[in-house]
């Protein structure tokens, strides 16, 4: 395929954008060459600056949930276009928006709208330690949260695609207030709330990992993070930036039947805006200023466009729940066809799915962990990568990042994507 005008564009951009792009990954560090410039997108595809076509299963990292341009998202742009795009102030549309979200996630009994998950989670660790007094957060590893100060500690994500576990300009103070353990390993999280239960906000959990890849979690893994926080007084956040109505109308939470104290959210409850939101218990939310201490604010915060985009989406979901089933059943014969194309070509591949969320790990598996995701051949993954993207399919330029498919990708599609596969991984 001719890439030249992305190939000038990315030439351009290096001159004026550290490494030529706005978030790390988009660099193409992880699989080689120069990253595509997008010029638009329809329904299932992208287009780049060469006019060349893409079946896309990035969904701009997940929010695209009804596909590119889906006329009842534009439809919701053009409303919000008429009346302004910020002013700073309440509007009706923010609170729409709220009680839709609210309806759907139970666990939500009061929310507050932000600009971006990465703001969204750092919001809720501040009030988890306002709320409870307490200064220590538990994470786990391979799970990103955004670029949080506190948070930047063995994450996966662009950390893992750079090859650096710790980000510089952190104080070592801000890393000092948060424990890491591993993904799924019970006994870890047992063993730091042995030893400091009295002094845990929070722990925060992605309820399906997304940025080692996707990793759904064990049977008992969400459960026992319930039980230790409540026997703790500490607080659950889920960090639902991801999973959040891309999994269902209720989230994660809904499919494995756990009530967090707070949840984070993004990427679908904007359509494909930037936005965040976090939410949980009225008596925690009722710390957040004006109505208590822990301050947060914004001026972009319920912005008219996001809002509009957003509950266009969410207005669409409620009337079709049946789009769920759908989705699950493409990106299973996705999935179950690249397991079988692996098989066939003698290629060790082990294939995460949760619901539309998926990734294909260039390892025998299981991929449990960020440690089972580390064992990946990520040179495998780099050659398969540019063979999909030269047989017109856009998958993640990082082994360590879901993949996930959307209501536009068709059968027509996952053939195309399906005979890719098995030329790419010859």
């Amino acid at each position: 395929m001719n890439r030249s005008r992305s190939r000038a564009l990315f030439e351009r951009a290096q001159r004026l954008i550290p490494g030529g792009v706005n978030s790390p990954v988009r660099a193409f560090g992880a699989v080689g060459g120069e990253p595509l410039f997008v010029a638009r997108g329809e329904g299932s595809r992208i287009f780049d600056a060469d006019g060349n076509a893409y079946i896309d299963y990035v969904c701009s990292w997940g929010p695209l949930l009804l596909g590119h341009r889906h006329p009842a998202v534009i439809e919701g742009l053009r409303g919000a276009l008429e009346t302004g795009t910020s002013f700073g102030a309440p509007t009706e549309g923010e609170v729409d928006l709220a009680e839709r979200i609210s309806r759907a996630v139970p666990s939500i009994e009061q929310i507050r709208l932000v600009n971006s998950g990465t703001e969204a989670t750092m919001s809720a660790i501040r009030l988890a330690r306002g709320f409870t007094g307490r200064e220590l957060v538990v994470k786990f590893e391979g799970c990103y949260h955004g670029h949080v100060d506190s948070l930047l500690v063995k994450a996966g994500s662009g950390l893992a695609t750079l090859g650096i576990s710790d980000s510089a300009g952190v104080p070592a103070g801000f890393s000092a207030t948060t424990l890491v353990a591993p993904f799924n390993a019970p006994a870890a999280v047992e063993e730091a709330f042995r030893r400091h239960g009295d002094r845990i906000a929070a722990v925060i959990v992605e309820p399906v990992a997304g940025n080692m890849g996707c990793v759904p979690p064990a049977a008992d893994f969400l459960p026992l993070l319930r039980q230790l926080t409540e026997r703790h007084g500490a607080l659950l956040i889920f960090d639902e930036v991801i999973t959040g109505f891309r999994l269902g109308l209720g989230g994660a939470q809904a499919q494995f039947g756990i009530r967090p104290d707070l949840t984070t959210l993004g990427k679908v409850i904007g359509g494909g805006l930037p936005i965040g939101a976090y939410g949980g218990r009225a008596e925690v939310m009722g710390r957040v200023a004006p109505l208590g201490p822990v301050y947060q604010a914004g001026t972009l915060s319920g912005n008219p466009l996001a809002v509009a985009a957003g509950t266009a989406v969410l207005r669409y979901l409620a009337a079709h729940p049946e789009i769920y089933d759908q989705l699950d059943a493409r990106a299973a014969r996705l999935c179950d066809g690249v397991a079988a194309a692996a098989r066939a070509a003698g290629r060790e591949l082990t294939v995460n799915r949760c619901g539309s969320m998926f990734t294909w790990f260039f390892n025998p598996g299981p991929v449990t962990d960020f440690a089972g995701a580390k064992r990946s051949d990520t040179e495998a993954y780099a050659r398969f990568f540019r063979g999909m993207l030269d047989r017109g399919v856009y998958l993640a330029p990082s082994q360590f990042e879901a993949g996930f498919v959307s209501a536009t990708h068709t059968a027509e599609d996952l053939d195309q994507t399906l005979t890719a596969v098995e030329l790419s991984l010859v």
